[in-house]
C-alpha cells in the first residue's frame, strides 16, 4: 500500500473576510489536487437554482437540523444570514480514517468548534487582504452585491480579522498564485506530521529488528 493511502486524513480550514480570496484559492487548490474534497454542510436554507442535495449541501428542515444539534451529530454549526449551517461528524470521521483530506470554508467560530471536536486532525489557515482598500476593490469588482451589502461586508471584515491569531497559519493574499503556493506548501508539510502517518511505527520496528540467531 502506498504511503499516502496509509496516512491519516487532514481537515483544512481556510478562513478570511469576504473578498480576501479564500473561495478562489479553495477552487484552485481542489483543481490542482483532486484528492482534496470540500466538506458538504447541512443547511436549513432552500436550494438555489442548480444546487443538488448531497452534492452542494445537505438541505434539511429546521426540525431535522435541531435534531442533529441535540444528538451531537454536528462538529460545528452557526447561523449565517438567518439560516443554519453545520458540518456532520460522521463523514468527517470516515474521511480521516480513509486518509482523505477535507476542506472547510468556515469562520473563526466554526473553526474553534471544529478544533474542539477533532484537535490535531485540523490545520487552520487565515487569509488576510494586503489592505482594506484592496479588499473593498475586490468586493466591488465582483459586481454582484449592492452598495449596502458591500458596506456590510466591510464592517464585518474587521471583526473577522481580529481573530487571526487563533489560526495555525496566517497568509497575506497580495498575489493569488503565490498565496496558493503557500497553502499547498502548508498542506504538504502537515501531511507529513508523524501523527498522520501511523505506518511509520511499524516501519521503524522492522528497520531496527534484529534477525533471530
Amino acid at each position: 500500500m502506498e504511503r499516502n493511502q496509509q496516512r491519516r486524513g487532514l481537515l483544512i480550514v481556510l478562513s478570511s473576510p469576504s473578498g480576501a480570496g479564500k473561495t478562489t484559492i479553495s477552487r484552485k487548490l481542489m483543481e490542482a489536487d483532486p484528492t482534496i474534497g470540500m466538506s458538504i454542510s447541512a443547511t436549513t436554507r432552500p436550494p438555489r437554482p442548480g444546487e443538488e442535495d448531497g452534492v452542494d449541501y445537505h438541505f434539511v428542515t429546521e426540525q431535522a437540523f435541531e435534531h442533529l444539534v441535540d444528538e451531537g451529530e454536528l462538529a460545528e454549526w452557526a447561523y449565517v444570514f438567518d439560516h443554519r449551517y453545520g458540518s456532520p461528524k460522521e463523514p468527517i470521521k470516515d474521511a480521516l480514517k480513509a486518509g482523505r483530506d477535507i476542506l472547510f470554508d468556515i469562520d473563526w467560530q466554526g473553526t474553534q468548534q471544529l478544533e474542539t471536536a477533532f484537535g490535531n486532525d485540523l490545520v487552520s489557515i487565515f487569509i488576510l487582504p494586503p489592505d482594506m482598500a484592496e479588499l473593498e476593490r475586490r468586493l466591488r469588482a465582483r459586481a454582484t452585491d449592492s452598495e449596502e451589502v458591500i458596506q456590510g461586508r466591510m464592517r464585518r471584515a474587521a471583526g473577522e480579522i481580529v481573530h487571526w491569531n487563533e489560526y495555525d497559519y496566517v497568509l497575506v493574499n497580495d498575489n493569488v498564485e503565490a498565496c496558493l503556493d503557500e497553502v499547498k506548501a502548508i498542506i504538504v508539510a502537515e501531511r507529513l506530521r508523524k501523527h498522520r502517518q501511523p505506518y511509520v511505527s511499524d516501519l521503524v520496528r522492522k528497520l531496527v529488528e534484529r534477525p533471530n540467531d
